[in-house]
């Protein structure tokens, strides 16, 4: 089956080819971020009564990392091509590497929530947002972020990201996607689903960080 990046009836294409064919939602998310939106996606762990499927004793995230021994599903592979490399791994929740496509700015969800209000008020350009079950909220930005954000901050007068309690994941992370559950938890959701005009360009972080630091700040007061 093919498709074009960046086609809403890509999406439609997808979506009615994984139900006549019965196709978990997994793959069907998966497919939609490789083939759609050019992500890499990477099977993850899950978990179940504190045990990591990885099958270590001593694992230190359980059910909130990559599978080691899985292979990356590449950006542009095709539903099909996903449903043979999700079959090696049944049940593997789905993962995306930061530090390619996108980086991610992560702050507490109460406040990421508010903030969304404010940025979506102000007609600023806004890339996926993601809800954790450990309470937090994930911004998807420019590749860059991670590294920038100290630097980035403190230019606009704030000079500490963890007293905000804002986080950037870069390179060498990988964040849990909807529909997956995280660690035990429950299932991660969009707050902001991705959409054409923003998942495959994601906005610069210095777009959206004024208002999540204020927001984050005012949260913490």
């Amino acid at each position: 089956m093919g498709f074009t990046i960046g086609s809403s009836r890509g999406i439609r294409d997808i979506r009615s080819s994984s139900r006549r064919r019965g196709r978990s939602s997994e793959c069907t998310a998966v497919a939609e971020f490789t083939g759609l939106w050019g992500w890499d996606v990477v099977p993850g762990a899950r978990a179940a009564a504190g045990a990591c499927s990885c099958g270590r004793a001593d694992c230190r995230a359980p059910g909130a990392h990559p599978l080691d021994f899985a292979p990356e599903v590449p950006a542009g592979a095709t539903l099909d091509e996903v449903t043979g490399a999700w079959a090696e791994f049944p049940g593997a929740s789905v993962m995306l590497p930061a530090g390619r496509a996108f980086d991610v700015i992560e702050v507490a969800e109460p406040a990421g929530r508010r903030a969304l209000v404010r940025l979506e008020r102000m007609g600023l350009p806004l890339g996926p947002v993601t809800a954790t079950p450990e309470g937090r909220a994930q911004f998807f930005v420019a590749p860059g972020a991670a590294a920038e954000l100290p630097e980035l901050l403190y230019r606009m007068g704030w000079d500490d990201p963890t007293s905000l309690d804002l986080r950037g994941l870069g390179p060498g992370t990988h964040i849990t996607a909807p529909p997956s559950d995280r660690a035990g938890l429950g299932p991660v959701e969009w707050l902001r689903s991705p959409a054409l005009d923003s998942a495959t360009k994601p906005p610069a972080a210095r777009l959206l960080l004024g208002t999540l630091a204020y927001v984050a700040h005012r949260s913490r007061a």
